[in-house]
C-alpha cells in the first residue's frame, strides 16, 4: 500500500490557488458582484455619421428659412382698422319709414360718424317700437340714436339708465335735455317734430355736439310725422 500523506502533498501542490485577477477591489474588478463595469463606446464612425445628420438638418433648415423670407418680406401683411360694416343708414332709414309711421332720422356726418348697425326694431319686449342706430366717434368712442314716436316716462328711464337731468345742451338750433350718472355714460334728450330721440354712450359732450347737429338737420329735411296702423300705440 502507498503513502497517503504522499498523495495528500501532491494534491494541495497541484491544487489551483485563487485567480489573482478574480480579486475584490484591490485587483482592480469592481466591489460587488464578481464582472468588472461595461462601459459602452460608440465607435467613431457612427458618431460622425450622427453628428452629420444633425448639421444636415440645421443647414436644411436655414436653406428653407433663406427661402421663404423674400417672399414673405415682399407681401406685408395689410395694415387693418379692424371690421368696418358697410351700413347706408339712409337705405335703411327710407325702408323703415313706412312701418315706424315717419321718416327716421339719418344723420349726415360726412363720414366723421362711422355707422355699425341701423335697424327698426317692433318693440315687442318694450311695447315701444323705435329707430335704431349705432356710431363710433371721431375718437374711438361710441354713441346709440334711438328715436320714437310713442316715448313715456318708464320707457326714457329705461333708455338713461336712470340718470339724472343735470342740464340743458344746444345742438342743432334746439335745445336737448342733458342726463348724466357721472360714470362715463351719458344721454341727451330731444323732443322734436312728433318723435323723441335720444342719444347714449360715453363719448365726450362736443362729439355729441356734433351728432345731435346732424340730427336735427335730418329731421328738418323730413316730411312731418305720418300715422300708420302698424305703428299705432296699442291700447
Amino acid at each position: 500500500m502507498g503513502d497517503y500523506r504522499e498523495v495528500s502533498e501532491m494534491q494541495e501542490k497541484t491544487s489551483p490557488g485563487p485567480d489573482p485577477s478574480e480579486s475584490g477591489p484591490a485587483s482592480g474588478g469592481p466591489a460587488q458582484g464578481g464582472q468588472p463595469a461595461v462601459k459602452p463606446v460608440i465607435p467613431a464612425a457612427a458618431a460622425k455619421r450622427a453628428n452629420a445628420s444633425v448639421i444636415g438638418m440645421i443647414v436644411a433648415l436655414v436653406v428653407s428659412i433663406a427661402a421663404f423670407l423674400p417672399i414673405v418680406l415682399m407681401n406685408p401683411l395689410p395694415k387693418s382698422d379692424g371690421f368696418r360694416p358697410d351700413i347706408n343708414v339712409s337705405a335703411v332709414a327710407g325702408n323703415a319709414a313706412d312701418v315706424a309711421g315717419f321718416t327716421p332720422a339719418a344723420p349726415d356726418t360726412a363720414n366723421a360718424f362711422r355707422p355699425n348697425y341701423a335697424r327698426w326694431e317692433s318693440g315687442s319686449g318694450s311695447g315701444v317700437p323705435t329707430w335704431e342706430v349705432g356710431y363710433i366717434t371721431p375718437k374711438d368712442s361710441f354713441i346709440g340714436l334711438v328715436q320714437t314716436r310713442q316715448s313715456n316716462p318708464t320707457w326714457l328711464l329705461q333708455q338713461t339708465k336712470s340718470a339724472p337731468v343735470t342740464g340743458t345742451r344746444d345742438a342743432g338750433g334746439q335745445s336737448w335735455e342733458l342726463r348724466d350718472a357721472g360714470k362715463g355714460e351719458k344721454s341727451m334728450i330731444l323732443d322734436y317734430r312728433g318723435t323723441t330721440v335720444i342719444l347714449t354712450g360715453t363719448a365726450q359732450l362736443d362729439e355729441f355736439a356734433l351728432l345731435a347737429d346732424a340730427v336735427v338737420k335730418s329731421m328738418d329735411s323730413n316730411p312731418s310725422v305720418t300715422v300708420s296702423p302698424s305703428a299705432s300705440p296699442a291700447p
